[in-house]
């Protein structure tokens, strides 16, 4: 993450990617306060525009490689 902004919550399944609509695990905070969410693929794909941009970037891909409880 970047910026000195406060943490964010953790993304639910109830958050979907702004590009395709499936479950969200990344969040990018702009300068402007607007959020886009994105899925891992979208993520990746546009990773460098976005890190250009953000304010800061909540990435939790990590999750997908979690075990399952």
């Amino acid at each position: 993450m970047t910026g000195a902004l406060a943490p964010t919550q953790p993304l639910t399944a109830a958050d979907v990617c702004d590009r395709c609509g499936a479950q969200a695990y990344v969040r990018v905070m702009l300068p402007s306060a607007r959020e886009l969410l994105f899925c891992a693929h979208h993520g990746r794909e546009h990773a460098e525009a976005l890190a250009k941009v953000a304010s800061e970037i909540q990435d939790e891909t990590q999750r997908l490689s979690e075990p399952s409880n």
